[in-house]
């Protein structure tokens, strides 16, 4: 056996655990010791792989974003040959099902929205890294839709809003559960709320064009 596949298992162990732990806990109350105990390997092993807990924790994030992207990839949003309005629609459905996954996934976005919540150092990385392309594909779709003279203050308070209505459905999901549980109820739901979402903020961006 090679070193790099004796190694690969106890490695993606730790990362794996780590993302569960720290979603469960947040990074100030999770601890090595849980993290090398549920991973079954020595409380050594963080160090040699990934020098400290504050390491650990940013490729934790890292991995928990490049999931999300793997499982709900972003390919046919980026082809700037679809119309503007079809892409926009795309990227909320994508977002908002990236959102309320509630498989392993889930773990992945409480993290994230824990460190949207309460910022480490790592957030200045995961912002560069993960969070602007994300940013840079929605402006660029805005600005499409709105006109080349659209004022930058006002794609961005539209960018904002969209994220926003996404948004509402993650951190409120606890009151939409009890509330009004039909919305989110399947991955038929799910979309019928995306495509409303979609609808709205075409809406209000058609009017903003016609300023």
């Amino acid at each position: 056996m090679t070193q790099s596949t004796a190694v690969e298992p106890a490695f993606d162990r730790l990362l794996q655990v780590a993302v569960e732990v720290f979603a469960e806990c947040g990074f100030r109350e999770a601890t090595v010791r849980e993290i090398c105990s549920r991973a079954n390997v020595n409380v050594a092993s963080v160090n040699y792989y990934f020098r400290s807990k504050e390491a650990l924790y940013a490729q934790a994030l890292a991995f928990a974003f490049r999931e999300a992207n793997r499982l709900y990839p972003l390919d046919a949003i980026l082809d700037k040959g679809l119309p503007a309005e079809q892409r926009l629609t795309m990227f909320i459905g994508n977002f908002l099902h990236k959102l309320l996954d509630d498989s392993h996934l889930g773990l992945h976005s409480k993290l994230i929205a824990r460190e949207i919540a309460d910022p480490t150092k790592a957030l200045d990385e995961i912002i560069e890294t993960a969070i602007v392309p994300q940013f840079v594909l929605l402006v660029e779709i805005i600005q499409q839709i709105l006109g080349a003279s659209a004022e930058k203050l006002v794609v961005q308070r539209c960018l904002l809003s969209i994220f926003g209505q996404c948004l509402m459905f993650k951190h409120s999901r606890s009151i939409i559960d009890r509330l009004y549980p039909e919305l989110i109820a399947d991955e038929s739901a799910i979309q019928a709320s995306a495509e409303h979402i979609a609808q709205f903020s075409l809406a209000a961006l058609a009017r903003f064009a016609q300023q």
